[in-house]
């Protein structure tokens, strides 16, 4: 297997309702793809900057608050015709919710501005004086994968409750949008990158058998068309694909959707390396759901024991309180199955002066 199937496997174990954000996370750690989205997003953007410089952000150096949106990608690259150290941040902000969030435009600006915290801290470390310190544009980009229609405003004023005289006192910023599930294929696909392929079969990820495999067929047609120096592009492409009919469709489907997708690669060698991806990535999920089987079986039998533990200590505080315990009541408490009931009985079987002072009900 190629060593990009470990980078591959890296953001695996994950839960299942996590994997648009996660999957397209990864697909987004590539320059490549990156430029796919700004083709879609701002192509005018795209144009203003050399992304064949583009650099990620290591997490390490932000702030602990903004580590945890693990899901987010941070990039800084160079604007063209700008001065020689003249660069933009690039935030991309995967959404995948339930909900739309009401928050976001509030929740952007404090990603933005932790990000020039993080300039700061740089700053500080090389000493660099104050007067040559000049704040990068931030530019956020909302990649909103989740099945809801998105229909909160972006614009922070929308926020707030306060007559127009206030306007100039509140932060202004624009934030590149992009609805995945709502956007026309005409406009994800204008410019023929795999990336916006991929989107739209993200888009039929939870339509009919027949509506993704129509989708497949298609995206397919143009994301094999990369050339071989970009076979690692091509190799994130269809571990995508494989990892989206993993995870969200059906188990009964996962052989049909698979070899669809392997009848569509002329390339034998091509063909090959999507079979042994899809066949891996379906061998770790099983062997992963059977280690958390397993979790949760020693889960299930601690408890057990720590039920069973307590019972027989319930029983022996009886016994050496009133000596003769009934036989109804020892198989009352060995049927006992709530370890809060048996952990309330036995401060009880400590405390009551008789045996009929046991209070059953407030167990």
């Amino acid at each position: 297997m190629k060593n990009s199937e470990t980078d591959t496997f890296s953001f695996f174990d994950i839960p299942i309702a996590h994997f648009p954000d996660k999957s397209t996370r990864h697909l987004l750690e590539d320059p490549y793809h990156v430029k796919g989205l700004l083709e879609i997003a701002d192509e005018n953007l795209l144009k203003q900057i050399d992304w064949n410089q583009l650099k990620q952000v290591s997490r390490s150096s932000i702030a602990d608050n903004l580590r945890e949106q693990e899901s987010d990608l941070i990039y800084t690259v160079p604007l063209r015709g700008g001065a020689e150290d003249s660069e933009l941040s690039i935030y991309i902000l995967i959404e995948h919710q339930s909900t739309v969030d009401p928050t976001m435009s509030r929740r952007i600006l404090s990603y933005m501005t932790r990000v020039w915290e993080a300039q700061d801290r740089k700053w500080d470390e090389d000493d660099v004086p104050m007067e040559q310190r000049r704040l990068q544009p931030v530019v956020p980009i909302l990649l909103y994968t989740g099945d809801r229609r998105w229909t909160v405003s972006l614009d922070l004023k929308d926020r707030m409750d306060a007559p127009e005289i206030s306007d100039r006192f509140t932060p202004k910023f624009d934030t590149l949008f992009l609805s995945v599930k709502h956007e026309e294929i005409e406009h994800l696909t204008k410019t023929d990158h795999p990336f916006g392929w991929l989107m739209t079969v993200l888009q039929k990820e939870h339509a009919s058998k027949a509506d993704l495999e129509t989708a497949l067929i298609e995206a397919l047609s143009h994301i094999n068309q990369l050339p071989d120096d970009k076979r690692e592009q091509w190799r994130r492409a269809i571990s995508y694909i494989s990892l989206l009919i993993l995870h969200r469709r059906p188990a009964e489907e996962h052989d049909a959707l698979n070899t669809l997708v392997q009848d569509q690669i002329t390339d034998k060698s091509r063909k090959k390396e999507a079979s042994e991806m899809s066949q891996s990535m379906a061998e770790q999920s099983f062997q992963q759901g059977e280690e958390r089987g397993e979790r949760r079986g020693e889960r299930r039998g601690e408890k057990r024991g720590e039920m069973r533990a307590k019972r027989e200590a319930t029983l022996r505080v009886l016994q050496l309180r009133f000596t003769n315990v009934p036989d109804p009541l020892v198989r009352k408490i060995n049927a006992m199955r709530s370890l809060a009931r048996l952990n309330a009985l036995h401060e009880q079987a400590v405390l009551v002066p008789t045996l009929e002072d046991i209070d059953w009900e407030n167990l």
